[in-house]
């Protein structure tokens, strides 16, 4: 193997090569031999070098990008307010906001007191700080020194006097768990090191609740630490034992319930305390059923539950007794409030005192609509004029607040927050996300720019949705450069959004679209169960369909058309190349989960036992073995010729390891023709990618500069 990064030259430089050491893998039969399981071993001096020829050679390859990477930077940095702040949030006596100040990374979090009369605080035009703040904690300050920071817990207790917060200093997403004390300023001894996101608070502040994970990475544990006392008396109060499952613990809105949910890809369990006595045992609302999912929502004497029972696939609305009310409690059986709808998705049910606001998915979009606080009567949509668009709950803490904030936002609408009144329907802009001139001093205008719903056909003629987003003018002979991008797996959506680094592709004449493939949740419930399994090819054969038809359709060509994933929608990208080579200019794979066979069939990996329930189990069931090894992206390229593939990951990612793509990419160099491959490794971050914004934005522009270059290659 070469180590050594080429020399700037005129040359092309020689990419390394990675040696093969054959490693046999049999199961059920099938014996396949591996020539790179060697680069899984982190602590093995030959793979950190063999990572950082890669690093090398990928920075030899992309040094002619830096005079775009710097008007990219350059172009977000402009458009970006970089001394902002969040629109406040009403918590009791005290508003609730983070800023971040220009020339620093990350955010910082304050309060202020509520002042008489006010029904929001005067909003600063320039984003400094509000008069009279207090700030609970600067990321910056915990960042100092670090290459890596990211905070997995922050909750004020309920009298608000202590502030409990975790961080994560390498990416790892292993979080110190620690208690500051708001009146001095003062970190408390309390410290909890290897816990998991989240928290939550005991009613009077005395306890806090948190959560560990197991060898494997999953979230099985919930303690309780009283605030004061060592660690080492903390208690177990909660232990899932079922592998499959992970869990987490929160609170009501009215902060009078402990919760704690666990749930597996089809089975769900909730369990609630009175958090006013936190020594007490955690009570089942209702004990799980395989493949019935629930989420509780506290509405004031009794407990709203979004549920799928009874082959309600798109989920149905249902109330129940809160534990000890009455002779049944929990175990009361669940009145229906809203039946179920076979074309709504219903995705969450937010209680107050006065109404209940209900997310959903209709048509491949998302919205709301508010309702008595029974659930019975008038349903009212709030409705929007574009014909794309996201809209969701904002935070809205309070169980007893008149108004309600949503988000909302589109492919051509910055992101807004509204207040919505639900007595008279009225909609009140609170912000909208500035986008300042670019360095040309050229101005953002939402007209400027156009957005569509287009349909492609798959190959079993399933119609296939995709939002596109262009510069007004752009031609449609298929000359334009396209970036499309796709997930397809969890039921996660990619909706219609808008995003500032974006505009660097659309105002270069570049058209973006989003694929909403099977196995996202798009449109609904069976959407997400035809691209899973033993149907998940439908995920790969959808996206195929979707570049095809924007070819077909005069939106760009295929030499100009470069594709985008990351994580699970990275599978995605390894699965299409070798699908469609010739369908794409160029690929970007994010921490791309390329390598999905090997590692579903190893349960002391992170993630894989509680993952067969969403690729199915390999290691015990032949067909899916089978299955699986026909479409995992590593195990299946050949030597056709490829495009152009750029490849990112991080060292220390927990979610899909570093060796996945590093396999891949060196497999590539090897079989195929095509490329050039590149891997690029932060050797000092986790799954997200790099901490601070500044930094992230420097990686996003050396990303598009190479899509931009790589869609106008062949103009």
């Amino acid at each position: 193997m070469s180590t050594e990064p080429a020399a700037e030259s005129s040359t092309v430089p020689t990419p390394p090569t990675a040696k093969q050491v054959p490693t046999e893998r049999t199961h059920h039969g099938d014996t396949v031999t591996d020539p790179y399981a060697w680069l899984a071993d982190p602590k093995d001096p030959e793979v950190i070098a063999y990572l950082e020829a890669e690093n090398g050679y990928a920075q030899a390859l992309t040094s002619g990008l830096g005079e775009l990477r710097s008007a990219v930077f350059d172009e977000i940095k402009a458009r970006t307010q970089e001394t902002d702040l969040s629109v406040p949030v009403r918590k009791g006596s005290w508003w609730r906001y983070s800023r971040t100040v220009e020339g620093q990374q990350y955010a910082i979090h304050c309060r202020r007191l509520v002042r008489d009369g006010e029904v929001m605080p005067p909003m600063p035009e320039d984003g400094k700080p509000l008069d009279g703040e207090e700030v609970l904690l600067d990321g910056n300050e915990l960042a100092e020194g670090k290459a890596f920071f990211s905070l997995g817990a922050f909750s004020v207790s309920p009298d608000g006097k202590l502030l409990a917060y975790s961080t994560d200093f390498s990416g790892d997403e292993r979080y110190t768990l620690r208690v500051k004390d708001l009146a001095t300023g003062e970190t408390r001894p309390d410290e909890v090191p290897n816990t998991y996101y989240g928290c939550a608070w005991s009613l009077d502040g005395s306890a806090l609740f948190y959560v560990t994970v197991d060898e494997t990475w999953r979230p099985y544990r919930v303690w309780r630490h009283v605030v004061g006392t060592a660690t080492a008396h903390d208690v177990v109060v909660f232990e899932e034992s079922d592998e499959k499952f992970w869990l987490g613990v929160g609170t009501s809105r009215d902060e009078k319930w402990l919760m704690i949910h666990t749930s597996s890809k089809l089975t769900s369990e909730v369990w609630l305390l009175d958090a006013a006595s936190p020594a007490g045992e955690f009570t089942v609302v209702a004990p799980r059923r395989h493949g019935v999912e629930y989420e509780v929502e506290v509405a004031g004497d009794r407990l709203l539950i979004l549920h799928n029972d009874d082959g309600a696939e798109n989920f149905e609305l249902a109330s129940a007794p809160l534990p000890g009310a009455g002779d049944e409690g929990a175990g009361a059986a669940w009145t229906p409030v809203i039946a179920h709808r076979p074309d709504v998705r219903l995705l969450s049910v937010d209680a107050f005192e006065s109404y209940l606001l209900l997310h959903y998915r209709r048509d491949g979009l998302t919205g709301l609509s508010v309702l008595p606080p029974s659930g019975r009567g008038e349903e009212r949509p709030i409705t929007f004029p574009e014909p794309l668009y996201t809209v969701g709950p904002g935070a809205n803490p309070e169980y007893s607040q008149e108004r309600f904030r949503i988000g909302y936002n589109s492919m051509v609408t910055p992101s807004t927050v509204y207040d919505y009144d639900p007595v008279t329907g009225e909609l009140t802009v609170l912000k909208q996300q500035p986008v300042l001139p670019s360095p040309s001093g050229a101005a953002f205008t939402a007209d400027d720019y156009e957005q569509y719903r287009e349909w492609a056909v798959a190959a079993d003629g399933t119609r296939v949705p995709v939002s596109v987003v262009c510069r007004k003018g752009t031609p449609r002979d298929g000359s334009a450069p396209c970036l499309l991008y796709g997930y397809g797996s969890y039921e996660h959506s990619v909706d219609p959004g808008f995003s500032i680094t974006r505009l660097s592709l659309l105002d270069r004449g570049f058209v973006f679209a989003i694929a909403h493939v099977r196995g996202g949740g798009e449109l609904g419930r069976a959407w997400y169960d035809h691209g899973k399994m033993l149907e998940k090819k439908n995920t790969f054969s959808d996206f195929v369909a979707c570049a095809r038809h924007l070819v077909s359709a005069g939106w760009t060509s295929a030499s100009r058309l470069v594709a985008r994933g990351g994580s699970a929608g990275g599978l995605l990208m390894g699965a299409v190349a070798n699908l469609a080579p010739s369908a794409f200019a160029g690929i970007v794979a994010q921490v791309p989960f390329v390598d999905a066979l090997n590692s579903i069939l190893d349960p002391s990996l992170p993630l894989t036992v509680t993952e067969w329930e969403e690729w199915g189990d390999p290691l015990h069931d032949p067909e899916v073995y089978a299955y699986m090894k026909s479409y995992t992206p590593y195990e299946n390229v050949t030597a056709a010729r490829y495009p152009a593939v750029f490849a990112l990951t991080s060292l220390n990612d927990t979610r899909v390891l570093y060796h996945e793509p590093a396999k891949w990419i060196a497999r590539l160099r090897a079989a195929a023709a095509g490329g050039p491959f590149l891997l690029k490794t932060e050797m000092e971050a986790g799954h997200g990618g790099r901490s601070g914004r500044y930094d992230a934005w420097q990686e996003e522009a050396l990303v598009l500069a190479w899509i931009i270059a790589t869609a106008s290659a062949a103009g």
